[in-house]
This record gives C-alpha cells, structure tokens and sequence, in this order.
C-alpha cells in the first residue's frame, strides 16, 4: 500500500478537500501551495479548481509581473502555465509515479492584462518506464482570449523503491 507521499498529488488533493469548501478555505488552500513550491506562488494563484487531471487558476495583473510594455511579462504567464499544468498532471498522477519538466514552449497570441486564468486538463497513461508526456495549458484574459498556449513535456517515471 502506497502512502500519500509516495503521490503528492493525493496530498495536495486531501489538503484542497479538507480546505476549499470553508470560508477563505480556497485563499488558504492557494497560500499553501505558493509556501510549498515558492517559485510558482510569485504569481500569487488563487486555485479555483483542483480536480484529478483537471485544473483552473486565477491570478492578477500587478506590477511586480508586468513587463517594459505594460503588459504581464511572458515568464509570468509560463509560470503559471506550467504550474496549471503541474498541479493537472501531478494529481492525476498513480501513486508510485514522479514527473519532472523537461520542456516547455509556449506562444504568446495576445498581451495580457488585467485579472488571468491558466487552466489544464490531462489524462495520464499508464506509466511503466520513464516516458515523455506533453500536456497543454492555457491562459486567457477576461474577454476569454488566449493570452498564452503552452505544451509543457513531462518526463514521468516510477519511482524507484529505496
């Protein structure tokens, strides 16, 4: 039997259901995780969903994450990209299974401003070696327009037992 720290994803999913349904719950749910991965959380997230394979959150424009243009910098919204995708992938994610980004491309249609919201979906195969996985996330605006597309590879592997 595996325990929730052989899946993080079990993890950050039993702390997301105990908090998200209380008042503030989803503030402190969305505070926790930028202590616990402190690069993602300069974006400030606020995790509106947090579904096995199925994520959406929402963060403001501010100007600590705005570039010379006046616009959120393109590593703002890869940032949030990639976590979108990590917390898509790293929930849905079997115990026994790791995943760590390899690559990330993302193409940037619009400037973006004002309130954001990056989002994932994925379904993850079975693993039974180490296997390179791309998976999509989106940014859009508060019109609904993509902001920022990005294809993040994740190399996911079993872990190995100590």
């Amino acid at each position: 039997m595996h325990s929730t720290s052989d899946a993080p994803g079990l993890r950050l999913q039993a702390i997301w259901r105990r908090l998200s349904p209380l008042p503030g719950g989803r503030w402190i749910f969305s505070r926790i995780l930028g202590w616990m991965v402190p690069y993602s959380g300069t974006t400030r997230p606020y995790i509106e969903r947090l579904d096995p394979g199925d994520v959406r959150l929402r963060f403001k424009d501010r100007q600590g994450l705005r570039n010379h243009l006046q616009s959120v910098h393109a590593i703002a919204l890869a940032n949030a990209a990639e976590l979108a995708s990590g917390l898509a992938m790293t929930t849905a994610l079997p115990p026994g299974v790791r995943g760590i980004v390899t690559q990330i491309t993302v193409r940037y249609p619009k400037k973006a401003r004002g309130t954001l919201v990056a989002s994932a979906r994925c379904v993850v195969p079975p693993i039974r070696g180490p296997e390179d996985h791309d998976f999509e996330s989106t940014v859009t605006d508060a019109a609904g327009d993509v902001v920022a597309q990005a294809t993040v590879r994740w190399r996911l592997a079993p872990v190995a037992p100590v």
